[in-house]
């Protein structure tokens, strides 16, 4: 593993922090984006809660196989297997529809996430950018609910956008382009001067996310059989936030 230029320690990055809320889209999101921060965080005796906008039922290629009703099911305790692995304790789903964020009515969404953080008042609330980094629709529309609610909530939480670096996309741009996660133009690359920080884990902590996102195998299972592990490794062991 190569320390990425300018990236800072992952323990004082955590002890930094306080209080944190993960707000995501799916279940997964929350380990590929800001795993290993969450576990290092809990390490730091820092309170953590994720809240997942939907169940994940359509995470599927294969929805005759695996019916809405089921893989949510799976997804779920995939999930919360998951967690444990991170140490995060408290966890909250919406159970809004997966791949049908954008059609929920905002102010409702908005209106149920602001009494979230009000209830949890965090010090640094997590969630995507505007982009939302592969630019799913799902997650694009939880970046700007939970950036509503933030404000709304009056409770004067940092918030923190996920976000990828030149250095990154560049390490692993031949991966990046086999693997077609990203449409054109995505992943947005936030410049040096708009990173808050960025931190490659170290071997510790990368491995409680490794098993984090092992533990979620409905999803992640088929990406590591067709990259190797050693080259999924590699590829998630960097987490960079810029601010909102």
């Amino acid at each position: 593993m190569t320390a990425t230029a300018g990236a800072r320690p992952v323990a004082q990055v955590a002890a930094g922090l306080g209080t944190v809320f993960g707000i995501f889209a799916h279940p997964d999101d929350e380990a590929y984006l800001a795993g290993g921060l969450m576990a290092a965080a809990v390490d730091a005796g820092a309170r953590v809660v994720c809240l997942t906008a939907t169940r994940g039922e359509r995470g599927t290629p294969d929805p005759v196989a695996w019916p809405p009703a089921r893989l949510a099911a799976v997804r779920e305790a995939e999930l919360a297997a998951s967690l444990e692995i991170l140490g995060v304790t408290e966890h909250r789903v919406l159970g809004y529809p997966d791949g049908g964020c954008a059609a929920v009515r905002p102010d409702e969404a908005v209106d149920r996430l602001a009494a979230a953080v009000a209830e949890v008042r965090p010090d640094t609330v997590l969630t995507f950018g505007p982009d939302g980094v592969t630019g799913h629709p799902d997650h694009r529309t939880v970046s700007a609910w939970a950036t509503a609610a933030v404000r709304r909530s009056g409770v004067g939480a940092r918030l923190l956008y996920a976000a990828t670096t030149a250095a990154w996309c560049a390490r692993f741009a031949e991966l990046n382009r086999e693997l077609q996660v990203f449409p054109p133009g995505l992943p947005a690359v936030a410049p040096a001067g708009e990173v808050a920080f960025e931190i490659v884990l170290p071997e510790d902590v990368l491995d409680r996310k490794v098993a984090a996102l092992a533990a979620q195998a409905s999803q992640v299972g088929p990406l590591v059989e067709r990259i190797g592990a050693t080259a999924f490794r590699s590829w998630v062991d960097t987490e960079c936030f810029r601010p909102a």
